[in-house]
C-alpha cells in the first residue's frame, strides 16, 4: 500500500508468503508505515529494535511465526491492533504494557511463553476492547478490570485465586469471558449477572466449587455455558431453563453421580449437551433426554451408564454427534439409529455391546465416524456399510466379528463432499476443552499421521483441526497416485484389528483412495495380499498376526508416504522385495516370523536402519550386518548339518543330552507337584488358579493392549 501521491509506503502485507529467516532491520526508513502484516510465515529471532521507530504504525500482525525473545515495543504509541499469537515470545509483558496502551483496541498475545502477573499492566489501556492472553504461563491473580472489555481470555495459564465480585461492575460490557484451564477456586460470584450482554462464559478446568449461580439464568443473551472439570454441586438451577438462547451446556467432569437429573430432559433449546466424565449410573430411558429434538451433539461418554442403548435416541432427528463411549451399555445396537439421517459421528466404543452391527447403519450417508471398538460385537461386518459414502474413520477393533471382508466395504468414504459442503455452510458451534478430548480420541492419535498434531495440546489447535476435518480441509500432506506432488487432503483410517475375520482381502480395497491408515492385524485373513493395495495413499499398513501367504507385493514399494509397515507373523513366501528399500520415510518396519521368505536384506538404505527384531524368525533371510537367528529355539548344531553316516558333532550330542535331562526333570517335578496339591492344596495354588479365572473373565476389556498392538481408540 502506498500514500495517495504514490511516493511513500504506508502498508506492507506479506502474510502467508513462505518467508523465513530473521526480520528486516530498517523499518524506520518507512516513516509513513501504518500497516505491517508478516503473519503465517516462518520468521525467527527477535523483533528488531528499529521497529520501535515506526511511530505511525497502527496495525501490527506477526502471528503464526517462530519469533522469540522478550517483548519490547515501547515506541508504538499509536498502535490500535496488535497480534503476536502463536510465536515463542517469553518474559513479562511489563516492558510493553502500558507503554503502548493509549490507542490499543485489540491485543492478541496468545500461544506464547509469557510469564509473570497480569493484574496491573492493562489498567491504562482505556480503549482496549479485545484481549487474548490464552495459552501462556501467566501467574498471580486475575486482572480485575476485564469487565469493561468486550472479550477477555486468559485460558490455559496458571492464574489462581478467587474471582472478586467487584470484577463484575454494573456497566459490564463483556460478551465473551474465558477463564478456562487455570487454578481459580472458590464460588463463582453471583454478580456475574451484571454482564447482561454475555454470550459465552467458559469456566472449564478450574477448582470452582459450591452451587452454580442461579443468577446466570437472568443473562438472556447467553449462548454458551461451559462449567466442566470443576467441583460444582449437583443441583442444576431451574433458572437456566429460561435461557432461550442457550445452545451449549458443558457440565463434564464435575463428579456428578447417581441417576441422570431429569432437568436435562427439559433443556429443549440446547444444541449441544456435554456430560462426559461424571459418575452417572443406570439407564437413560427415564431421563427424558431423548426429547431434546433440537440437539445436534450429545456426549455422555466416560460415565457408568448401563442397560440397553435407548432406541428413543432415533427421535432426536437433528443429532449429528452421538458420543456414548466408555460406559457399561449392554445388548444390541438399536437398528433405529439408522434413521438419524444427519448423524456424522457415532461413538459407542468401550462398552459391552453384543450381537451384530445393524445393516441399517448403512443408511447414514452423512456419517464420518463410526467407532464401535472394544465391545463384544459378533457376526459379519455388514456390506451395507459400503453405502456410507462419507465414512472416512471406521474403528471396529477388538470385538468378535467374523466372516469375510465384503468387497462392498471398500466403498466407504468414496464421496464425503456433500457432508463437508454442508458443514461449511452451517454456523460454527462453540467448542470447549471437552470437545478437544473427543477430537483426540476420534483421530486415534496413537497412530501416524495424526500424532504430531498434539505435540502442543491447546484448545485453539484442537478447534482448528476439528473445524478443518468437518469442512473437508486436509491438515497434512498425503501422496496422490500418479503425481509426485503431495497434497493437503482429508484422509481416513480403517481399523479392524483384534477380531476373527477370515478369507481373502478383496482387490476392491484399491478403491479406498481417501484412506491413509489400514489396520487388519490380529485376525485370520488368508490368501495373497492384493497388489491393488499399492494404489492407496497409505501412511500406516499393519496386517500382522494373520495367515497371509504368497509373495509380498512389490507394489508396496510404491507407497512413498509409508511410515509404518508391519507384515509380521504371517505365511509370506518367496524372495524378499528389496524395492521396499526405497521407502525413505519408513520409521517402523517388521517382517519377522514369515519363515518362508528368502533373500538378502540390503546392506545400505532404509531397511538397513532397522534392528534384528524387524527380521527375526526368518531362517532363509540373510544379512551381512545383522546376526539373525530363531530367538525361541537354540541351534542344535553349531556347524554344518550332519550327513547320513557321519557321526554327530560333540556340540550336537551335548544339546541332545541337555534336552533329555531337562525333559526328565520336568516329568519328575510334575509328579511331585500333583502329590503335594492333592494332599495339602497349598494356598498359593488356589490363589493362582483363581487369578487365572479372573484374568480370563476380564480379558475382553484388556485385549486392546494384548491383541491390538497397543491402545486402540
Amino acid at each position: 500500500m502506498c500514500s495517495p501521491d504514490m511516493e511513500r509506503v504506508t502498508g506492507i502485507n506479506l502474510s502467508d508468503s513462505k518467508i523465513s529467516g530473521e526480520m528486516f532491520n530498517n523499518f524506520s526508513a518507512l516513516t509513513q508505515l501504518h500497516h505491517l502484516d508478516f503473519s503465517r510465515n516462518t520468521l525467527k529471532g527477535l523483533i528488531p529494535d528499529d521497529l520501535n521507530r515506526c511511530h505511525n504504525l497502527v496495525y501490527l500482525n506477526l502471528s503464526h511465526n517462530i519469533l522469540g525473545g522478550e517483548l519490547k515495543l515501547t515506541g508504538l504509541a499509536r498502535l490500535e491492533k496488535l497480534d503476536l499469537s502463536t510465536n515463542r515470545f517469553h518474559g513479562e509483558v511489563k516492558f510493553s504494557f502500558p507503554a503502548i496502551c493509549n490507542r490499543l483496541v485489540v491485543a492478541n498475545l496468545s500461544m506464547n511463553n509469557f510469564i509473570g502477573r497480569i493484574d496491573t499492566y492493562f489498567d491504562g489501556c482505556l480503549n482496549l476492547m479485545y484481549l487474548d492472553l490464552s495459552s501462556n504461563k501467566f501467574t498471580g491473580n486475575i486482572w480485575t478490570g476485564f469487565s469493561r472489555l468486550v472479550e477477555f481470555s486468559v485460558s490455559e495459564n496458571r492464574v489462581s485465586g478467587l474471582i472478586p465480585a467487584s470484577s463484575f461492575s454494573d456497566n459490564c460490557n463483556l460478551k465473551g469471558l474465558d477463564l478456562s484451564v487455570n487454578m481459580f477456586h472458590g464460588e463463582v460470584p453471583r454478580e456475574i449477572s451484571n454482564c447482561k450482554k454475555l454470550v459465552m462464559l467458559n469456566l472449564w478446568g478450574n477448582k470452582f466449587s459450591g452451587p452454580i449461580p442461579s443468577e446466570l439464568g437472568s443473562i438472556s443473551t447467553l449462548e454458551g455455558l461451559l462449567l466442566g472439570n470443576n467441583e460444582f454441586s449437583r443441583v442444576i438451577p431451574e433458572s437456566l431453563l429460561y435461557l432461550n438462547n442457550l445452545a451449549v451446556l458443558d457440565l463434564s467432569y464435575n463428579n456428578f453421580g447417581g441417576r441422570l437429573q431429569e432437568i436435562f430432559g427439559r433443556f429443549r433449546q440446547l444444541k449441544s449437551l456435554v456430560l462426559q466424565g461424571n459418575s452417572y449410573i443406570d439407564g437413560l430411558s427415564s431421563s427424558g433426554i431423548h426429547k431434546l429434538t433440537n440437539i445436534s451433539r450429545l456426549d455422555l461418554s466416560y460415565n457408568n451408564f448401563s442397560g440397553h442403548l435407548p432406541a428413543e435416541f432415533s427421535e432426536m432427528v437433528g443429532l449429528k454427534f452421538l458420543i456414548l463411549a466408555y460406559n457399561q451399555f449392554t445388548g444390541p445396537i438399536p437398528p433405529q439409529y439408522g434413521d438419524l439421517s444427519q448423524l456424522q459421528a457415532l461413538d459407542l466404543s468401550f462398552n459391552r455391546l453384543s450381537r451384530s452391527i445393524p445393516p441399517s447403519i448403512g443408511s447414514l450417508r452423512s456419517l464420518l465416524w463410526l467407532m464401535l471398538a472394544n465391545n463384544s460385537l459378533t457376526g459379519e461386518i455388514p456390506g451395507e456399510l459400503g453405502n456410507c459414502s462419507s465414512l472416512l474413520w471406521l474403528n471396529l477393533a477388538n470385538n468378535q466379528l467374523s466372516g469375510r471382508f465384503a468387497p462392498e466395504l471398500a466403498n466407504i468414504g468414496r464421496n464425503p463432499t456433500l457432508t463437508f459442503e454442508s458443514n461449511r455452510r452451517s454456523n460454527v458451534m462453540i467448542a470447549g476443552p471437552s470437545d478437544c478430548l473427543v477430537t483426540k480420541r476420534l483421530l486415534t492419535m496413537d497412530y501416524s499421521p495424526f500424532g504430531f498434531i498434539y505435540t502442543i495440546l491447546t484448545r485453539k489447535i484442537c478447534k482448528n483441526v476439528w473445524d478443518q476435518l468437518l469442512q473437508g480441509y486436509g491438515f497434512f500432506q498425503v501422496c496422490v497416485k500418479g503425481s509426485p506432488v503431495r497434497k493437503y487432503r482429508v484422509s481416513g483410517y480403517l481399523q479392524l484389528s483384534g477380531n476373527q475375520l477370515t478369507g481373502e482381502v478383496p482387490s476392491d480395497i484399491g478403491k479406498m483412495q481417501h484412506f491413509s491408515v489400514l489396520h487388519l492385524s490380529y485376525n485370520q485373513f488368508n490368501g495373497e495380499l492384493p497388489v491393488e493395495i499399492g494404489n492407496l495413499p497409505l501412511v500406516v499398513l499393519s496386517i500382522s498376526w494373520n495367515k497371509f501367504s504368497g509373495q509380498i507385493p512389490r507394489e508396496i514399494g510404491n507407497l512413498n508416504c509409508l511410515q509404518n509397515l508391519d507384515l509380521s507373523h504371517n505365511n509370506f513366501s518367496g524372495i524378499f522385495p528389496t524395492n521396499l528399500n526405497c521407502l525413505n520415510e519408513l520409521s517402523k518396519f517388521n517382517i519377522s516370523f514369515n519363515p518362508q521368505i528368502a533373500g538378502q536384506i540390503p546392506n545400505i538404505g532404509q531397511l538397513a536402519t532397522f534392528e534384528e527384531e524387524s527380521y527375526l524368525g526368518n531362517p532363509l533371510l540373510h544379512s551381512r550386518l545383522l546376526k539373525l537367528q530363531d530367538p525361541t529355539v537354540p541351534p542344535l548344531n553349531s556347524g554344518k548339518q550332519a550327513l547320513p553316516g557321519e557321526e554327530e558333532s560333540e556340540d550336537g550330542f551335548w544339546w541332545k543330552a541337555l534336552l533329555m535331562e531337562y525333559g526328565c526333570g520336568m516329568a519328575f517335578g510334575m509328579v511331585m507337584l500333583c502329590i503335594c496339591v492333592v494332599k495339602v492344596e497349598p494356598k498359593w495354588v488356589v490363589n493362582n488358579v483363581e487369578g487365572l479365572h479372573q484374568l480370563k473373565a476380564v480379558r475382553p476389556w484388556k485385549k486392546n493392549g494384548s491383541r491390538g498392538g497397543g491402545r486402540t481408540i
